[in-house]
């Protein structure tokens, strides 16, 4: 089975709205199963599971970048935050290969969890 396929099929037994928006890329958002908008792309040997978490404010990184920190070392299961450009980004990186649908499963969980636990820590330093 192809990395495409197995994503794929690990998607549709794991019952989770999710479309494909390219052709190596799929967004799962299934608010009724507790998960936000989350982009899962296969860049060959890697899947990347990717949320969007929010814009960097102007000024005031200090107790952001701090907190972002702490929250990758101690709350994070899986994946950590990011900077892409001026955006604030959770991420996190499975092998293609050796992927099960369990460690998908979890990756979608911990990600989901961390946004509904840490949105609005992160909200009260962005507004400041």
């Amino acid at each position: 089975m192809s990395g495409l396929e197995k994503i794929e099929a690990y998607l549709v037994d794991l019952g989770v709205a999710y479309e494909e928006v390219a052709a190596t890329t799929w967004l799962v958002d299934d608010p009724a199963m507790g998960i936000p908008a989350i982009m899962i792309s296969l860049v060959d040997p890697i899947v990347v599971v990717r949320a969007s978490v929010m814009k960097l404010p102007p000024s005031g990184h200090e107790a952001l970048f701090r907190t972002l920190l702490t929250l990758n070392a101690d709350d994070i299961v899986h994946g950590a935050y990011a900077l892409e450009g001026e955006d604030i980004i959770l991420i996190d990186t499975l092998e293609c290969e050796s992927l099960d649908k369990s460690e998908l499963q979890a990756s979608l969980d911990a990600i989901s969890f961390a946004l509904a636990r840490h949105l609005p820590l992160l909200s009260r330093l962005v507004k400041g």
